[in-house]
């Protein structure tokens, strides 16, 4: 995994009307990171990848390979690809039309290299897109993004609207064909479950705010989830978990930095999942934004 610094963002902000669509973002990402980009709607993961693409302007500082997005933009896209949503091609092209375009808009595009991934699916080069189905779009829209050698991949809600095994075999693929441990890849979406296994790093987003920035490692050290047995509920939460919930109507409790001999004898320990402990998080702040 490399050290150069893909994105510095030094108190970015963006507002629409009289309200911050970003509100002052603090952040540093290194080459070979995977991170997620977690919150709900209008956390503002959507406008930060913008602003990283260059498509919006912005205040404050924000350098994406050593260069202004806004000024250095036709620079950028050269180093860069993003996806918003694999099911949206020209359905008025075929297969190969589409391929000749990227081809010839993308100097990083290997075209050779597209056209040996597809071959090992059922996608007929002279079909249109409009017949694809949904599964053969993903297909082809991984084929285009995996030929292409670009130093940062951008997903913005990528595998929306595609049902559980597409959206699966999307990830997958993205990891083990197209991920080489320089490449950086930056993921926006809702379904957080299924890109926790992936991801190096993490950022939780709300209101235009980041509220964590840690790698899943570090999470996992740092946070620790305790199912207590019956007995030791009490003595559990004398111990000041930061959040408590119901799970199954079992007490659920969560610490931060909390050493873990002295919650195993308690009952069952492990990391959060990433959504739960996002919810966690959303909750405290929200709590403490109230007191």
């Amino acid at each position: 995994m490399g050290n150069e610094i893909v994105i510095k963002a030094n108190s970015v902000k963006k507002k629409y009307d009289d309200n911050f669509a970003l509100d002052g973002i603090d952040l540093e990402v290194i080459s070979g990171q995977i991170l997620g980009f977690i919150g709900p709607n209008g956390a503002g993961k959507s406008t930060f990848l913008q602003s990283v693409l260059g498509l919006i302007n912005t205040e404050g500082n924000l350098e994406v390979l050593g260069l202004d997005p806004r000024k250095d933009r036709h620079k950028l896209l050269k180093e860069v690809c993003y996806i918003t949503d694999v099911a949206v091609l020209p359905k008025w092209m075929t297969v190969n039309q589409v391929l000749q375009y990227v081809d010839g808009v993308h100097p990083s595009f290997n075209l050779e290299k597209c056209l040996t991934i597809l071959s090992r699916t059922n996608i007929k080069r002279s079909s249109k897109v409009r017949v694809l189905s949904r599964g053969m779009m993903v297909q082809l829209h991984l084929s285009i993004v995996m030929a292409i050698d670009a130093k940062l991949l951008v997903l913005d809600e990528p595998t929306l609207g595609l049902d559980l095994v597409y959206r699966k075999e999307f990830y997958s693929q993205l990891i083990e064909d197209y991920y080489d441990g320089d490449k950086t890849i930056l993921i926006s979406t809702h379904q957080v479950e299924e890109i926790e296994g992936v991801l190096s790093d993490a950022v939780f987003m709300n209101q235009g705010r980041v509220v964590l920035h840690d790698s899943i490692e570090s999470i996992n050290k740092k946070f620790l989830e305790l199912r207590p047995n019956q007995d030791f509920i009490e003595k559990a939460k004398s111990l000041r978990p930061i959040h408590q919930r119901l799970e199954l109507g079992r007490e659920v409790l969560l610490f931060e930095d909390t050493e873990i001999d002295k919650l195993s004898n308690l009952g069952e320990v492990r990391p959060p999942f990433i959504a739960d402990l996002f919810m966690a998080i959303m909750d405290k702040t929200k709590k403490e934004i109230e007191a």
